[in-house]
């Protein structure tokens, strides 16, 4: 595992993303599944988890927390708050200082921590981030120490230089892969230039950048993948990166032949990993398997200079006119 510098400490540049551990949205994943998956991720020299209060509403944290208690190493845990809709919550009371401070108070709770290292705005409205009171929040939380750092993580590039506004802002979370190369354009040089961390989450789009799925394949009806194909739940950019699945099945077809040999998944995170202004990807993994897929692109040599631009002439004449939802 390779690592790089989130403001004072390094990070492992392949993080665990747990989205699948709260057993919402993926599936089930037990819990004895998801603390082997934690344990194997640690195991390989990662140190960087994200999660969310609203994955499994609690269960992903209150899992994360309960295997921090076997670990005698330092763990970054990154966790997100904003969009919980239970009882007293929603939007837009989400969104004022005290209802922030109880969100950020419950994530402590089930992360058994003192502070949270990272916490992340969860794809907030727009005109949310634009007041700059959510940041206000964030920065008195931090005064209070309830939270070391704080970052957002956004749905468009609009949004992200937004944020990027901010003073204080640690981390920028967003989509960006192979079906959304644009980003870089848009966001990066300003993120470097800001010493803002770019976290990259839907590396694989949704497994479609794995090369496993084929016209035919079905998923469960818990399963994002199936409920939210088309945007019918959230914004469409979260599944599949916004892309239609049979037409995605296609293109990732296609980009599996440019790639070197049959590791398809390893070599797209490599692809990210290849642009200096990221400093963690964080693919989620429902299995060990595929956790250490997923690590073994920390290994991987840089893909060529022509490689990239064939890749990014693909981009440009056939996929990027394809994305739904917001971007």
């Amino acid at each position: 595992m390779k690592y790089r510098i989130f403001k004072d400490v390094e990070v492992a540049e392949v993080g665990l993303g747990t989205w699948q551990l709260g057993s919402a949205d993926w599936g089930n994943v037990d819990e004895e599944a998801a603390l082997q998956i934690l344990k194997t991720y640690i195991d390989a020299g990662g140190n960087f988890i994200d999660t969310a209060d609203v994955y499994g509403m609690g269960i992903s944290e209150k899992v994360i927390g309960k295997f921090l208690k076997t670990v005698d190493r330092e763990v970054y845990v990154a966790t997100k708050l904003g969009r919980r809709g239970d009882a007293g919550n929603g939007w837009p009371q989400n969104f004022t200082y005290d209802a922030m401070k109880r969100q950020a108070e419950d994530s402590l709770q089930h992360l058994g921590v003192s502070q949270l290292f990272l916490e992340q705005l969860h794809c907030i409205p727009t005109e949310e981030m634009r007041s700059g009171k959510v940041f206000d929040h964030l920065r008195k939380l931090q005064q209070e120490g309830l939270i070391k750092y704080f970052g957002t993580s956004v749905e468009t590039s609009e949004e992200a230089l937004l944020c990027l506004e901010q003073e204080g802002l640690a981390s920028l979370q967003i989509i960006f892969n192979l079906f959304r190369q644009h980003v870089a354009d848009e966001v990066f040089a300003k993120a470097k230039e800001r010493g803002v961390a770019i976290i990259v989450r839907v590396p694989l789009a949704s497994g479609l950048l794995s090369g496993k799925f084929n016209e035919h394949t079905q998923f469960n009806s818990t399963d994002h993948r199936n409920f939210n194909a088309n945007g019918e739940a959230f914004n469409a950019g979260e599944t599949f990166s916004g892309i239609d699945f049979q037409e995605g099945v296609k293109l990732s077809n296609q980009i599996k032949q440019l790639l070197p040999g049959d590791r398809m998944a390893q070599w797209a995170i490599r692809w990210i990993l290849d642009h200096p202004e990221v400093t963690t990807v964080i693919p989620g993994a429902s299995k060990t398997s595929q956790v250490n897929s997923n690590i073994e692109a920390s290994n991987l040599p840089p893909l060529s200079a022509e490689l990239h631009q064939k890749l990014r002439k693909l981009y440009d004449e056939q996929i990027h006119d394809k994305i739904r939802g917001r971007y």
